[in-house]
């Protein structure tokens, strides 16, 4: 079914389209993700455990290809996968010549001496970007996420070396409460609600369409379950980019955390107390006793810069008057990439 005005107003509120079977276009279909089947996940007690899983599915699946290669950031998530990957190809992204979060960049470069890995730049600048942008929106039918682009720049470069298969460590914050923003605090409805969305659809478009049922289908009275919401709503969001870029640059990927399963709750006390993600936290300072845990970032992207000076879209479907300046970066792409794509569909 095809509903451009839906599919508008759920990407610029969630960063994709939330209903099966919704289109933008009927020239293009838009691809979800294949999530984890939730009977294959593996229950997980302790740090030991987790560590125990990945290498055993890190052995078995490297068994299937030729040559292993690891997204490699300054984070622990996948510090942690590298430990179990010495001498493998790491690839980690570097912006505005290596000026842009350097402090990260050193990370990487620790972690990938500790254990041997070869690291490999995949230098990032908003031609990169440009030039990935028409064919990842063509492969998800659909805007895209601003880390597609330079996730399938470095799938590319890495099948140039060779690399058949790529670890990523993605998973690890759905799994275990990395999000620890969204965990903060028990939410009421309207507090997750406004606070989870990332651009209203009545702020800029012409014929929005209100994605609030969703977040209904989680309401308890006045709050919300959004421990459930995280692990359905912001897990799909996040696999359906991964999986598109690699799909789109023709590697295949693999993800150890995807398939585990905290098998006692989330301890939100210790979440909000500054120890998110403790679990995996214990289990760094396993395999690196000599390093810092890290803090937690997102994956890097300099969208404040590239977007410094955009005035914003100017296509009929979006209002005249939107004021840019309250918009950040990650937003102000969001209004560029659904433009960009509407464009090329236009084209089509």
């Amino acid at each position: 079914m095809v509903d451009k005005n839906l599919s508008m107003s759920s990407f610029l509120t969630l960063r994709y389209i939330e209903k099966p079977g919704v289109d933008f276009t009927k020239k293009l279909r838009y691809r979800h993700p294949t999530l984890p089947a939730e009977d294959d996940r593996i229950l997980v007690h302790t740090a030991q455990d987790i560590g125990d899983e990945i290498g055993k599915q890190l052995q078995t699946i490297r068994g299937r290809y030729k040559k292993t290669g690891i997204l490699l950031s300054g984070g622990m998530d996948s510090a942690i996968l590298a430990s179990f990957l010495p001498g493998c190809d790491a690839y980690t992204f570097r912006f505005l010549g290596g000026d842009y979060q350097k402090e990260e960049l050193q990370r990487a470069e620790a972690f990938a001496k500790y254990y041997g890995l070869t690291l490999h730049y995949v230098d990032i600048d908003w031609n990169t970007v440009v030039e990935n942008l028409e064919s990842i929106m063509m492969s998800k039918g659909g805007p895209v996420h601003s880390i597609e682009p330079q996730i399938c720049q470095g799938a590319k470069q890495a099948m140039d070396d060779g690399v058949d298969l790529m670890i990523i460590g993605d998973g690890s914050d759905y799994v275990f409460g990395g999000m620890d923003q969204l965990l903060s605090k028990d939410w009421t409805f309207d507090e997750f609600y406004h606070r989870y969305i990332y651009i209203k659809p009545e702020e800029v478009l012409k014929e929005p369409v209100s994605i609030r049922y969703l977040f209904e289908r989680y309401r308890q009275g006045n709050g919300i379950d959004f421990l459930r919401f995280m692990d359905v709503v912001a897990t799909e969001e996040s696999y359906g980019s991964y999986s598109n870029a690699f799909f789109t640059a023709g590697l295949d990927y693999f993800d150890p955390y995807e398939k585990l399963k905290m098998a006692e709750p989330l301890d939100l006390h210790r979440i909000r107390s500054g120890e998110s993600k403790y679990l995996i936290r214990e289990l760094f300072r396993m395999r690196y006793p000599d390093i810092s845990v890290p803090n937690k970032l997102p994956m890097p992207r300099p969208v404040d810069v590239y977007f410094a000076d955009w005035k914003g879209p100017t296509r009929p479907e979006f209002c005249d008057d939107i004021d840019m300046r309250k918009y950040k970066g990650n937003q102000k792409w969001l209004l560029w990439c659904l433009e960009k794509f509407l464009n090329m569909v236009d084209e089509l």
